[in-house]
């Protein structure tokens, strides 16, 4: 892939039932993932090894591909699982659990994107014009989940994209979008560090930064939507 902007910071968060406090406490607890090297699992391994713990050791992995580990967390299986929109607007209207990391808000996790846009490298050289306009559709698209979330989540409930609009506006209004704000480049760097240090990767982050991105486009839009 090759990374062409970011998008927004923090949408997912750690939750724990009652009696574990912080982030360091799970240690020796269970974590449901539904499958071991996806997303979630290696999400919760850097929030782990952030704090100290070594996330092969100090974590009990629950990976269950058929259950969804909110499921299981509400029917108290595991201690702890890590939600995306809505899960977390869920459990909160259900007062399950609580959260022991909110990425949207608590750094180091806030202070970078969690979420970039990016597209096949060979469709990013073929079709750098094609590749410009659809960034600057998607950037525009975050500028108005910005200015109206409220309208924007009642817009994608009307034709089918979230099952309920009030979540979805919810999670619109939690989440940063400061794709103006931040540098892409030191979320992949950052990001970078922690994978290799937690031996998820091999790669260095000059390595990865220098083969997969391309800012190109972003600095273009930038100018064009005078950011």
């Amino acid at each position: 892939m090759t990374l062409l902007a970011g998008v927004m910071v923090g949408c997912f968060e750690l939750f724990a039932r009652e009696g574990i406090a912080s982030v360091a406490e799970p240690k020796g607890k269970s974590v449901g993932i539904q499958a071991l090297g996806s997303n979630p699992h290696i999400l919760v391994s850097l929030l782990a090894a952030e704090v100290g713990l070594d996330p092969r050791r100090d974590l009990r992995w629950v990976a269950d591909p058929k259950t969804k580990p909110m499921d299981r967390f509400i029917d108290g299986k595991i201690d702890a699982f890590l939600g995306f929109p809505p899960e977390p607007q869920q459990l909160r209207a259900a007062h399950v659990g609580h959260v022991l990391v909110n990425t949207a808000v608590d750094r180091p996790w806030s202070q970078y994107f969690c979420c970039m846009l990016g597209g096949f490298p060979d469709y990013v050289r073929a079709y750098p014009n094609a590749t410009r306009s659809v960034l600057r559709a998607v950037l525009k698209a975050v500028d108005l989940c910005v200015t109206d979330p409220a309208e924007t989540a009642r817009s994608l409930a009307a034709t089918g994209r979230v099952p309920r609009a009030d979540y979805a506006a919810q999670t619109l209004a939690d989440n940063n979008y400061k794709w103006r704000e931040f540098d892409p480049e030191d979320t992949i760097r950052w990001y970078a560090l922690r994978l290799r240090e937690t031996g998820l990767i091999k790669s260095t982050p000059q390595q990865i930064i220098a083969d997969s991105t391309d800012w190109r486009f972003l600095d273009e839009v930038k100018r064009k939507l005078k950011a």
